[in-house]
C-alpha cells in the first residue's frame, strides 16, 4: 500500500478526522491552504473521478456534502470553496480521487475558482460548442 491516503483510512498514519461515514473520510489537510483546510477522500482508491461508478459517485457526493456541513458547523466561516484537481495537469499529488474543502473569510487573500486558471487561448465559445454537438 503506496498510497498515503489508503495508509489514512487504514489507520496506519493518523489524521485530524473532521467526518466519516462508511464511503468517505475527511480529516485536516496537513500543509493548509486555510484554517480548517479540509481533505475528504473516498474510502475505496479510485485514482480519479472518471473512475467513480455512478452509484460509487452518489455516495460520496453524499459524504462530502456531510463533511462541509461539518467543518460550515464548527468554524462558522463565511463562505467556502470545494473543489478537486483530477489527474496531474490539474495539480492532483497524491493519486487517489480527493476534494478540498476551503473555509473562506473576508479578506482572507483567497480567489474565487474561476482565479485557478486564466488561460483563454483556445476557449473559442461557439468553435469549443461545436464539439459537443450531436
Amino acid at each position: 500500500m503506496d498510497c498515503i491516503f489508503c495508509k489514512i483510512i487504514a489507520g496506519a498514519v493518523p489524521c485530524h478526522q473532521v467526518y466519516e461515514d462508511e464511503n468517505v473520510l475527511a480529516f485536516l489537510d496537513v500543509f493548509p491552504h486555510a484554517k480548517g483546510h479540509t481533505v475528504v477522500v473516498p474510502k475505496k482508491h479510485v485514482s480519479s473521478v472518471m473512475d467513480f461508478t455512478e452509484e460509487e459517485r452518489a455516495k460520496f457526493s453524499a459524504g462530502l456534502s456531510a463533511a462541509a456541513r461539518r467543518v460550515n458547523e464548527v468554524l462558522k466561516p463565511e463562505g467556502m470553496n470545494i473543489g478537486i484537481n483530477d489527474r496531474p495537469a490539474a495539480g492532483q499529488v497524491v493519486p487517489h480521487v480527493h476534494w478540498h474543502i476551503f473555509p473562506r473569510w473576508t479578506g482572507d487573500g483567497g480567489g474565487s475558482v474561476h482565479s485557478i486558471i486564466k488561460q483563454q487561448e483556445g476557449a473559442d465559445v461557439a468553435g469549443v460548442a461545436r464539439l459537443f454537438s450531436v
